[in-house]
C-alpha cells in the first residue's frame, strides 16, 4: 500500500516524485545531445556532457538524500530549492557567466558562496537550525554580490535577485523545520 508520500509500505521505493526528479534529469541530459543532431548552434563536448550529468546529480541526489533523511515536509522542501538554486547558480556561472562572461573573474565570488553554503551546512551537521542561518546568509551575500554588478543590464540584477530570493525561502523553510 502507498502513503501520501508516495512510498511503498512493503519497503519498496516507488515514489513517483523520485521516477519524475531522476527521469527529468536524464531528459534533460539528453536534450542537448538531440539538439545537437537538429541543429549545429548547440556543439557539446564528452566534458559538457560529464559536467551536466554531474551537475544533475548532485542535485537530484541532494534532494533524495534529504527525504530519506527527514519526515519534515519543510526540510524536503527546502533542501529541494536550495539544490534547485545551486544548481541554477553554477549552470549560468558555467554557461554564461552571471557577470560579465564565463571567464570573467569576478564570477569567481558565487563559486565562493556556494562553498562557504556547504561549509556551513557541514558545520551545521545538516540540522535545519544551522541550514537556515547559513542559506539566510548566502541569501544575503547573493544581494550584496550586486553591488559587483553595477553596470551590468537589468538582466543581471534579476538572476542574482532570484537566486538570493530562492535562498531566502529554503531559509525560512528551514527555520520553519527547526521549530
Amino acid at each position: 500500500m502507498m502513503t501520501a508520500n508516495g512510498v511503498d509500505r512493503s519497503g519498496g521505493q516507488v515514489a513517483w516524485w523520485r521516477v519524475a526528479m531522476w527521469g527529468g534529469a536524464a531528459t534533460l541530459l539528453l536534450a542537448p545531445a538531440v539538439a545537437m543532431l537538429v541543429t549545429r548552434e548547440v556543439d557539446w563536448g564528452p566534458l559538457d556532457f560529464a559536467v551536466f550529468a554531474v551537475m544533475l546529480g548532485a542535485a537530484c541526489g541532494t534532494v533524495d538524500l534529504a527525504a530519506r533523511a527527514s519526515g519534515s515536509l519543510a526540510y524536503r522542501a527546502a533542501t529541494a530549492i536550495a539544490a534547485g538554486a545551486a544548481f541554477l547558480m553554477v549552470w549560468a556561472n558555467l554557461a554564461v557567466g552571471i557577470i560579465g562572461n564565463e571567464n570573467d573573474g569576478v564570477n569567481l565570488i558565487f563559486f565562493g558562496i556556494l562553498g562557504g553554503g556547504f561549509a556551513g551546512a557541514c558545520f551545521a551537521r545538516f540540522r535545519a537550525k544551522g541550514l537556515a542561518v547559513t542559506l539566510a546568509l548566502m541569501g544575503v551575500a547573493m544581494l550584496a554580490s550586486m553591488a559587483l554588478a553595477i553596470g551590468e543590464v537589468t538582466a543581471v540584477f534579476v538572476a542574482i535577485g532570484l537566486i538570493a530570493a530562492l535562498w531566502l525561502a529554503a531559509a525560512a523553510l528551514y527555520a520553519r523545520a527547526a521549530q
